[in-house]
């Protein structure tokens, strides 16, 4: 299995990629395929493929933030199950990050990522892919150690039509003996996310409102 970093839309592997996210997510989890176009020039943006054969079997998508000491991911993507998509892609992500924090001379303070809540998210079939499930999905990220940030979490749609998605939490994989993480960190880190989508939910500047009077958010278990 090869991990190959896709740069830009014009890669043969990009549409491969595409059309395995339209099959396994929601629509609303789903940029647009032109929209990616930008975003990939991002120096900070890495998105690689599990490539078997040929074929993109998995995907993850993250973001290195040197000045923040800050990593985000975006998305993972099993394709195919039995061998060993997901632990191939934990490990070649947690890897890079490690050499990029060498390379920027860093350390990281830990990993953002938005993990489903499987009791609000539904019946979703997620491609039928079981790994993708959300419930042995949030098992797993909590054995890797990521945490539940104590807030009620918006995430606006990323079909940019400004609708309200509420069955994911915010959570956090500290890389450092941190319990709690500082509010307006957290509304700043995700206006500077969420700046690409011109129309927002009324929910999630709601959400952001209220952090920015809070001060310490704590870490629980997932």
């Amino acid at each position: 299995m090869e991990y190959v970093q896709i740069k830009n839309i014009e890669d043969p592997l990009f549409p491969k990629m595409q059309r395995l996210m339209q099959e396994v997510f929601p629509a609303e989890e789903v940029l647009e395929y032109e929209l990616w176009r930008g975003p990939l020039l991002d120096p900070t943006i890495r998105m690689f493929v599990a490539v078997e054969d040929g074929k993109v079997v998995g995907a993850t998508e993250y973001r290195f933030y040197a000045d923040k000491k800050l990593s985000m991911t975006d998305f993972t993507m099993i394709g195919k199950e039995g061998i060993g998509v997901g632990p191939f892609l934990a490990k070649k992500r947690h890897e890079d990050l490690l050499q990029l924090s060498k390379e920027h001379n860093v350390e990281l303070i830990g990993v953002f990522a938005e993990i489903y809540d499987p009791y609000r998210i539904g019946d979703h079939a997620f491609g039928g892919i079981k790994a993708m499930n959300p419930f042995v999905r949030r098992e797993v990220l909590a054995h890797l150690g990521f945490k539940r940030l104590n807030f009620s979490y918006v995430h606006p749609s990323w079909t940019n039509e400004g609708d309200a998605v509420t069955d994911l939490d915010f959570c956090f994989l500290p890389y450092q003996d941190i319990h709690t993480l500082d509010a307006r960190f957290i509304a700043d880190f995700l206006k500077s996310y969420y700046a690409i989508l011109s129309h927002k939910p009324e929910a999630w500047h709601t959400m952001i409102a209220d952090l920015e009077t809070k001060d310490e958010i704590e870490l629980y278990p997932l």
